[in-house]
């Protein structure tokens, strides 16, 4: 990941980089995510490491690790992946949010975690901000996605303002939205308190992502990641 590229992420809060997995990639990757998704009508997965080998080993390559290490540094560790879809029978809008919330294992009374909650059964909880800012979201696309498809539109430059109040959220997305329109290959490097929703799509037909999350620091004891992939070497 060059430089430039680098810069545009800390002042945009996301930048894509185009064609960084090959056609071949692309398609076995939606072999994959078929046979993950049979029989299962939903519009999203957590955990999806914990459901393929495939993926688990995607999170971790050379290639998708190098672009989350040469922005985090060499401590950067996958700590979740999430699915994405949008379907005629999966069609849903999402309201303007930042990601501030992380997934582990267990709950614990430790200063400047909180609020707390559930999702799908495992225990999530709002960091201090130093932790967030050490984090970043790389989002592959396995479609393409447009306007129209309920592509991700953002507010840029919002992910240097902390973690946001609704008033503040209500007040910034008044402002210019970007819509991101991405290709099948591309990866989309995105800091997660970066303002970002996304519409119905109005066309829907397929828009899978794969949402790999990178932390580069270690969470204070007792808590430890959800995900099995931060306790690999």
């Amino acid at each position: 990941m060059n430089a430039s590229l680098i810069a545009d992420l800390e002042r945009s809060g996301m930048c894509v980089m185009r064609g960084a997995m090959p056609p071949s990639a692309i398609e076995a990757l939606r072999v994959e995510m078929e046979r993950v998704t049979a029989g299962r009508s939903v519009a999203g997965l957590r955990d999806v490491e914990r459901l393929s080998e495939a993926i688990s080993e995607l999170a971790r390559s050379p290639q998708i690790l190098g672009l989350a290490t040469a922005i985090l540094g060499p401590e950067a560790t996958p700590v979740r992946v999430l699915f994405f879809d949008k379907t005629p029978q999966k069609n849903w809008p999402v309201l303007w949010h930042q990601d501030v919330t992380i997934a582990v294992q267990e709950t614990a009374d430790l200063e400047g975690y909180g609020p707390w909650s559930l999702k799908d059964g495992r225990p999530h909880v709002q960091p201090p901000l130093d932790v967030l800012e050490a984090m970043i979201s790389l989002r592959i696309h396995v479609d393409d996605v447009a306007e129209g498809n309920g592509a991700l539109e953002v507010i840029l430059g919002s992910h240097v303002q902390g973690v946001l109040s609704r008033e503040s959220i209500d007040a910034l997305t008044a402002e210019e939205v970007v819509t991101c329109s991405i290709r099948a290959g591309d990866v989309m490097v995105m800091r997660p308190l970066l303002l970002h929703a996304s519409a119905r799509a109005e066309n829907p037909s397929h828009r899978r992502v794969i949402h790999v999350e990178y932390c580069a620091v270690v969470l204070p004891t007792p808590l430890q990641w959800s995900s099995n992939l931060a306790s690999r070497g």
